[in-house]
C-alpha cells in the first residue's frame, strides 16, 4: 500500500475532495518491567526516560499506521485534520489515539 496522505491541515492546496468521514488509530502499549524499574531509578535523579519516549513514538507511529487502514478501507484517498490524544492507563500503560477526517480525491 502506497503511504496516504495524512495531514493536519484542513485543506490540501490545489487539491478539491468530498468527505467520507471520521476515522481513527488507537493503540495502548506498556513497557516490560524491567524498563520500568530502569524508568524508576531516572525518576529519583530527573531528566529524560528515554524509553518511555520511544514507547510513546512507537505507540503514536501504530496509531497513525491503524489510521491509515481505517480510512482505506472506506476508500479514502487522504486524511486531513488528523490530531492525536493520549492518556496513562495505571502507572505504566500509555494510550494514544490518531483521529481525523477521510476525504476522497474529485476529478477536475
Amino acid at each position: 500500500m502506497t503511504k496516504m496522505l495524512v495531514t493536519t491541515t484542513e485543506q490540501i492546496p490545489g487539491q478539491a475532495y468530498e468527505i467520507i468521514g471520521e476515522v481513527f488509530g488507537v493503540t495502548t502499549q506498556s513497557k516490560n518491567v524491567f524498563r520500568n524499574i530502569g524508568a524508576s531509578m531516572k525518576n529519583i535523579v530527573g531528566g529524560e526516560v528515554k524509553d518511555y519516549t520511544k514507547m510513546l513514538d512507537e505507540a503514536r507511529e501504530a496509531a497513525v499506521d491503524r489510521l491509515r487502514t481505517n480510512a482505506t478501507e472506506l476508500g479514502a484517498d487522504a486524511v486531513v485534520m488528523m490530531r492525536f490524544d493520549s492518556g496513562s492507563i495505571g502507572t505504566d500503560i500509555q494510550s494514544v489515539a490518531a483521529y481525523g477526517t477521510a476525504v476522497k480525491f474529485k476529478e477536475v
